[in-house]
């Protein structure tokens, strides 16, 4: 009997597994996901998450930092990690062939890591210089800032880098607590794609992680409260970044999808309102575009652009008549038709990947406890009307929701609230 493509299952650990048989490619992506990021450290540890996730690479009980790179290539595999505010990720993409070796690597380095002591300070230089690289790249600080006073006091607010201070305070026995209390089998997820058999990754699976401690410590999040500041940051750059952005839907919101199609109508495509209006009509722009960030409990809706220092005025007037107009005008069947066939067609596009499928697996997990067929999302998107895009638009961009920061050398600017009004 075949195997269905997508299967859960539920270790005696409390560890999940999900595996999707792909027949036709040659390769395996298995990451091991885990439930807990940035926004559930403690504050004064601000950066904890994202720095435990650079120390597992840096050697184990049996491996050096060089056993496990050079154990990922002598076999072409790619091997990456990222911290995000409401999970983390380890994952190896390799040969079918070579997937019980993945296993054994990824379960080394997220159930043993060192943390030896000069590692750790090391390390510390490292990430110090990523949060300098932060600062030295406008688009990505600027939405740093944007989100830094959005949330304001709260763990969502703060940078997933963490600061100077916490970073440099961090030592090896509070990376090990951090570690002990969040690394535990019931806080994590090993997906696995690809040419696979489902009890063959079991039984790897099983053998490698039954150690993994059972310790489950709820989550005790707080939705936050939105602050919507206008920032000015003035720096000498030769463009300024401008940021306006407003509250959106938490991930399993009803009306997600008529999000989606907003975003993407407004901004998300090199067709939508703003690429068209702000950058082929009007030359205001290089990058323009939207996007939208979706939790647990909450989520934004983010416009950024680019555009030269004495045109930010000009360039939010635009931005505003945009949003609008998409808000009292009802949008052209043809406009809607286009949105969705970029979103599925692009949705699809991604899935044609055992890494992007692999991650997809995971996060529904995460948000959903279950898992969505990818019918279930192309209707989904599908049956989004125009009225659903405009509710959607009204909802989401009520007078005096709108935040702004611009990073620049903008002396002098003033943004009065007038000017951001969507009324």
């Amino acid at each position: 009997m075949a195997q269905p493509a997508i299967t859960r299952d539920v270790l005696p650990n409390g560890l999940r597994l999900l595996t999707e048989r792909m027949p036709h490619v040659r390769s395996v992506s298995i990451g091991v996901w885990l439930a807990r990021g940035s926004r559930h450290e403690p504050g004064e540890q601000s950066g904890i998450a994202h720095f435990v996730e650079h120390m597992l690479f840096k050697g184990t009980g049996t491996r050096s930092a060089e056993d496990i790179a050079q154990t990922i290539d002598s076999i072409g595999g790619q091997m990456d990690a990222f911290t995000a505010k409401e999970y983390a990720s380890y994952y190896i993409k390799v040969l079918d062939e070579h997937l019980p070796l993945a296993v054994e690597v990824l379960s080394d380095i997220v159930m043993r890591p060192a943390f030896a002591g000069e590692d750790i300070e090391r390390e510390k230089k490292v990430v110090l210089e990523e949060i300098k690289m932060v600062e030295d790249t406008p688009d990505d600080l600027v939405h740093e800032l944007f989100t830094e006073h959005f949330w304001r006091n709260h763990p969502l607010g703060r940078p997933i880098l963490g600061t100077r201070e916490t970073v440099e305070s961090l030592n090896a026995d509070g990376l090990r607590r951090y570690f002990t209390r969040t690394y535990s089998a019931p806080h994590m997820i090993v997906a696995a794609v690809g040419n696979i058999d489902h009890q063959r990754v079991r039984d790897l699976v099983s053998r490698a992680f039954e150690q993994l401690p059972r310790t489950d410590t709820p989550l005790s999040e707080r939705p936050p409260q939105v602050v919507p500041n206008v920032i000015i940051r003035n720096k000498e750059l030769e463009q300024s970044h401008v940021c306006l952005g407003t509250s959106s839907y938490q991930q399993d919101h009803a009306d997600r999808y008529a999000s989606y199609v907003l975003n993407t109508v407004l901004g998300g495509s090199m067709s939508s309102r703003l690429f068209q209006n702000v950058r082929e009509k009007r030359g205001l722009a290089y990058a323009v575009f939207s996007g939208l960030s979706a939790y647990r409990d909450t989520g934004s809706m983010t416009i950024y652009a680019g555009c030269a220092n004495d045109a930010v005025s000009e360039l939010i007037d635009v931005v505003i008549a945009e949003i609008r107009r998409v808000k009292d005008e009802t949008m052209p069947e043809s406009e809607l038709r286009r949105a969705k066939d970029h979103l599925k067609g692009s949705l699809m596009l991604n899935l044609e990947s055992t890494s992007s499928r692999m991650s997809h697996l995971a996060r529904q997990e995460i948000y959903f406890d279950r898992q969505f067929g990818l019918d279930e999302t192309l209707e989904g998107v599908e049956r989004v009307t125009t009225g659903d895009v405009q509710r959607v638009a009204r909802d989401l961009f009520t007078s005096g929701a709108l935040a702004a920061t611009v990073l620049g050398a903008v002396n002098g600017l003033q943004l009065p609230p007038e000017k951001l009004s969507l009324g």
